[in-house]
């Protein structure tokens, strides 16, 4: 079956007022104005750096007190999923305030370390690309529809910068202290 992808609207990069301050740490991340592509770019290089990782990095910690290699990317599927829900309803024109999550109670019920890391990348992969098929479908109105998540005004185009921008957060932190820092065998 191919796969027929639309035509990309043209997106403009949101202003510091589509979304809550807390999150400008992921959307400043994201230097380019062409978010799908963005996007699309981020799932190759998680594919190419987390499939040159054997289990035994999967289990890394570099300090007692911060998550495995697999929360890490088990978090950021879930964290993925909710973003790119919040942007569902928001570019459907669903005006109903949506909750904020807790991650740390995420990851205590995830069972992520139950799972094996080559699992917990290909579901990464799975969650990314139905995010890039749901943000293809926007309408260029979609694009800029506000609605309210963690009880403050977001629009559908921060919603994306803010998918991208948290997984190059995450990717930068098991590229500069999680892999560097594992023992070699």
């Amino acid at each position: 079956m191919q796969r027929m992808i639309p035509k990309r609207a043209s997106v403009k990069r949101p202003q510091p007022d589509e979304y809550a301050s807390f999150f400008e740490k992921y959307v400043s991340l994201i230097q380019s104005d062409d978010i799908v592509g963005t996007l699309d770019a981020q799932r190759v290089q998680m594919v190419q750096l987390l499939g040159a990782r054997g289990e035994r990095e999967g289990n890394f910690r570099y300090a007692p007190d911060k998550w495995s290699v697999k929360e890490v990317i088990g978090h950021m599927s879930d964290s993925e999923r909710i973003f790119s829900y919040r942007a569902l309803r928001i570019a459907r024109g669903d005006e109903t305030p949506l909750p904020g999550f807790e991650q740390d109670d995420y990851i205590v019920t995830g069972g992520f370390g139950d799972r094996t890391l080559a699992d917990l990348a290909a579901e990464f992969f799975a969650v990314r690309m139905a995010t890039l098929m749901l943000v293809q479908s926007f309408t260029e109105d979609a694009w800029s529809r506000r609605g309210t998540a963690s009880d403050h005004p977001v629009t559908v185009r921060a919603m994306a910068y803010v998918i991208a921008g948290h997984e190059m957060h995450h990717r930068k932190i098991l590229d500069e202290r999680y892999f560097p820092a594992i023992p070699r065998a």
